[in-house]
C-alpha cells in the first residue's frame, strides 16, 4: 500500500471506463501496489513522538526492500497477483515473517510488519460497498475478510480512487467490528516523472475509543 504510482496520467480515461465495470476483486489487482518497473532507490523515515527511525526503500523486480541500519536489518516484500511475501534478513539468515511476529513492532517504531506486508490488499472475499467521499475524491469503498489464521484483525476496508486506481486510505477493524488501525495517504510527490508517495499517516485505535491513542507517519524523503 505504499509505493505505487498515484496516477498514471496518459491511461487515466481508459482506466475510469474499466473501473465502472469491475468488480471488487478486479478493482483491487488494479489498486496492489507492485514497485514500477523503473528501479529506485529512496531515503525515507518512520516518524513518531520519539527520534525518527531512518529507513532506505529500494524498488526493484517487484520487490520493495526496507533497509535499517545499527544493526543491519532488511526486510524483503516480494509481490504477486495474489499474495505478498515478507522475509527478514539479518545477517546471513533470511526467515519468512509469518503467524504472529506479523503483529510485532518493527525496531521499536510504532509500526508493525503486518503494516509493511500489504497484507489487507490480499485478504479474501472482497465486497465492494458503494462509494464515498475521501478529501473531495469519489472512492469505492471495499470490505475483505481476513483469513481465519489472523489472529488480530477481522475486517480490513479499503477506499480506492475511482480516477486513478490509487489507495486512499486502509482501516483495520478486530474480530467484533472495532476500529484498531487506520492508514491515510497524506500526500504525493513526483520523483524522476512518476507520483510517489510523500507522507502516509497510520494511526492506532483503542477498540470502542474515537479518537487515536497514537500517530506515526512513514515519509519518504527524496532519492538516495
Amino acid at each position: 500500500m505504499i509505493l505505487r504510482p498515484i496516477a498514471l496520467l496518459c491511461l487515466l480515461p481508459l482506466l475510469v471506463l474499466e473501473v465502472h465495470a469491475q468488480s471488487a476483486e478486479q478493482i483491487l489487482q488494479a489498486a496492489r501496489l507492485s514497485p514500477t518497473a523503473r528501479p529506485a532507490s529512496l531515503q525515507a523515515q518512520i516518524r513518531g513522538e520519539g527520534q525518527p527511525t531512518p529507513l532506505r526503500i529500494k524498488l526493484k523486480d517487484r520487490v520493495i526492500s526496507y533497509c535499517f541500519s545499527n544493526p543491519e536489518q532488511t526486510l524483503l516484500l516480494k509481490l504477486d497477483q495474489n499474495r505478498t511475501r515478507l522475509l527478514e534478513k539479518k545477517g546471513d539468515t533470511t526467515n519468512a515473517v509469518t503467524g504472529t511476529h506479523l503483529h510485532d513492532e518493527v525496531r521499536d517504531s510504532g509500526v508493525t510488519y503486518q503494516d509493511l506486508s500489504l497484507g489487507f490488499l490480499y485478504w479474501p472475499l472482497p465486497i465492494l460497498q458503494g462509494e464515498e467521499t475521501v478529501k473531495t475524491r469519489p472512492a469505492w469503498k471495499i470490505d475483505l475478510q481476513a483469513p481465519s489464521d489472523e489472529p488480530v484483525y477481522g475486517v480490513a476496508r479499503v477506499w480506492i480512487d475511482k480516477e486513478s486506481g490509487a489507495i486512499l486510505r486502509i482501516e483495520g477493524y478486530d474480530k467484533n467490528g472495532l476500529l484498531l488501525r487506520r492508514f491515510e495517504i497524506i500526500s504525493a510527490q513526483k520523483i524522476d516523472g512518476l507520483w510517489m508517495l510523500k507522507q502516509m499517516r497510520i494511526e492506532s485505535f483503542e477498540p470502542g475509543k474515537p479518537d487515536p491513542i497514537s500517530r506515526r507517519y512513514l515519509e519518504v524523503l527524496g532519492k538516495e
